[in-house]
């Protein structure tokens, strides 16, 4: 729950401080601006908050690291869903009004992720997780969008060190085997999710595991 709590103020705090003119800039996510993934966030943060509050009597059927569906395609940006986030964000036309809504919508879900029991069962897209499972899988959510954040904008601070660790010790489970220690904790989650394209020596010391990357978490 704490970590939640780190890499999702982290994230808000790396929007709050941004200008203007870098919600035009490419972010990591294909197809979308700055302003577009920041859009997602408010989703993302409408997302916690109803899960929180649909509580289900069923035993869990994914955990933090179940919870991920995996494809091997990384998106284009042309997904219907993804498209409609371009036109939502591109409604907002000025920057202080989605900072404003991801203030506004992100700050109460911080607040009910601490408020939250982390025995609860919830539910949702049709699973159920506890609470505290549910919110761990979201520390590898805003740890990715993170890294998409500060792709293209150097001078933002990145994810916390916790978050990276952690995020990286889900995607080695799901991967089912670890990355090379000489990866960083980012270059194995950028690598590892498709976000970027191993060099060749990144490529020989993954060995066969080149072979099975990207693992593109949904």
């Amino acid at each position: 729950m704490d970590l939640f709590s780190q890499t999702w103020t982290a994230l808000r705090t790396a929007v709050a401080g941004l200008a203007d003119e870098d919600f035009a800039r490419p972010s990591g996510c294909a197809g979308w601006l700055v302003r577009d993934l920041v859009c997602h966030l408010v989703i993302d943060a409408q997302d916690v908050l109803i899960t929180l509050v649909t509580p289900a009597e069923s035993e869990p059927t994914r955990d933090a690291v179940t919870y991920w569906n995996v494809a091997t395609e990384p998106p284009t940006g042309d997904d219907p869903l993804d498209a409609l986030i371009v036109r939502l964000a591109a409604a907002y036309e000025e920057p202080r009004l989605l900072t404003f809504h991801l203030d506004d919508v992100g700050s109460a879900a911080g607040r009910a992720a601490v408020l939250a029991d982390p025995d609860l069962r919830v539910e949702t897209q049709g699973q159920v997780l506890t609470a505290g499972d549910y919110l761990s899988a979201y520390v590898l959510e805003w740890t990715l969008h993170h890294l998409d954040l500060v792709a293209h904008l150097p001078h933002v601070a990145g994810p916390p060190a916790e978050g990276l660790a952690r995020t990286r010790e889900m995607l080695e489970k799901i991967a089912g085997t670890a990355f090379p220690a000489s990866f960083s904790d980012a270059d194995a989650l950028l690598v590892g999710t498709g976000r970027r394209a191993p060099t060749s020596a990144e490529r020989a010391e993954l060995g066969e595991l080149a072979s099975r990357i990207p693992f593109v978490l949904g």
